[in-house]
């Protein structure tokens, strides 16, 4: 397929800007693959449509604060640091992006924080605005992290054109969040509330967990037409053993198996087993879906409304079929769902 085939006009007052009041308050589009239906739903309608022994797949990713901002030594230029993933513990190397990037060059000092609390050290260019530095930090693992946390800021996306508040702290988190490794929330994740888990294993529902440590790639533009030219960027994820054993349970009771958004969609779609079942796997997956794909585990989907010509919604296209897709978001647009990380979910059935 073609990038053009995934363009569709958003209008901007659509992005929501900020959560609502609860995380089950989103309202959910459901969406029969099969004959394109459409019902417009509450989220916490979710239980109606799930039972005993059916499965949903979680990442269980926790995101980090990874936006810092420092100023350059001699100059004292403010420079935004995104941090992305650590490389090295031992000698505290990590992957960023800088910006302004054309004023950062190895050998260029940055200092963070009152009283420059944290200095970092540019060893290496990577990219045009990726850098590799080494924090200058006598403490242990621990303190650094502690450090990186007081100062970093939630890493919430650009386009929801605001500031960082308190509350994204709490709010661009899901609420089972456990292994910390994430650049951005699983955002489909984000509508589960306490209460909606409990009434939900109440229910016979059963839970897998896997992790998959969400990059920036996900928010990266796709530059190229043909769609099978694009290069996916690799994140690390895990799924277990006893997530599998799960997974395979609901597989083979033929029961319904919902990938809990794209992120976990991806990760068990790189964990399939040649007789079609879930394997345990550590490692990188730079699985890109688009359509036509055959899915191999899960059978429903719950997604967000995400934005045109991004990756998230080929691979929401791939598993509802894409006309279908396409026509639901038509209907999503004239309703006024709330799209993108803070807006409404989509149950594709």
């Amino acid at each position: 397929m073609k990038l053009s085939e995934f363009k569709f006009d958003l209008p901007s007052s659509l992005i929501a800007a900020n959560p609502l009041p609860n995380r089950d308050d989103s309202r959910l589009m459901v969406l029969n693959r099969k004959d394109g239906s459409i019902e417009h739903r509450q989220f916490r309608d979710i239980l109606q449509f799930f039972g005993d022994g059916d499965v949903m797949i979680f990442n269980n990713t926790r995101v980090f604060p990874a936006r810092m901002y420092g100023n350059k030594e001699k100059t004292g230029a403010k420079i935004e640091v995104f941090l992305l993933r650590e490389l090295n513990k031992q000698m505290r190397l990590w992957d960023v992006l800088v910006d302004p990037a054309r004023k950062i060059r190895v050998g260029n000092k940055l200092y963070f924080g009152d009283n420059d609390a944290l200095v970092a050290e540019v060893i290496d260019n990577t990219t045009s605005r990726g850098r590799t530095i080494r924090f200058l930090f006598d403490g242990t693992d621990e303190e650094l992290k502690a450090v990186l946390d007081s100062l970093g800021e939630t890493p919430i996306p650009r386009a929801l054109g605001r500031d960082v508040i308190a509350e994204d702290r709490e709010r661009f988190q899901t609420i089972y969040a456990k292994h910390t490794g994430a650049v951005a929330a699983p955002s489909a994740g984000l509508h589960f509330s306490r209460e909606l888990m409990k009434r939900l294993e109440i229910l016979g529902v059963n839970f897998a967990e896997i992790t998959l440590h969400v990059g920036l790639g996900a928010f990266r533009p796709v530059e190229v037409e043909d769609l099978t030219k694009h290069k996916s960027e690799s994140e690390n994820f895990e799924v277990s053993e006893e997530a599998c054993q799960v997974v395979n349970a609901g597989i083979d009771a033929r029961k319904r198996v919902c990938a809990v958004g794209t992120t976990s969609m991806r990760a068990i779609e790189s964990a399939v087993s040649a007789d079609g079942h879930l394997k345990p796997i550590s490692g990188w997956t730079d699985k890109f879906i688009f359509p036509p794909y055959d899915f191999s585990i899960a059978n429903t989907m719950i997604t967000n409304f995400h934005m045109p010509e991004s990756t998230l919604l080929m691979m929401a296209s791939a598993f509802a079929g894409h006309d279908v897709l396409m026509n639901a978001y038509r209907e999503a647009i004239k309703e006024k769902y709330r799209f993108f990380t803070y807006g409404d979910a989509m149950l594709i059935i």
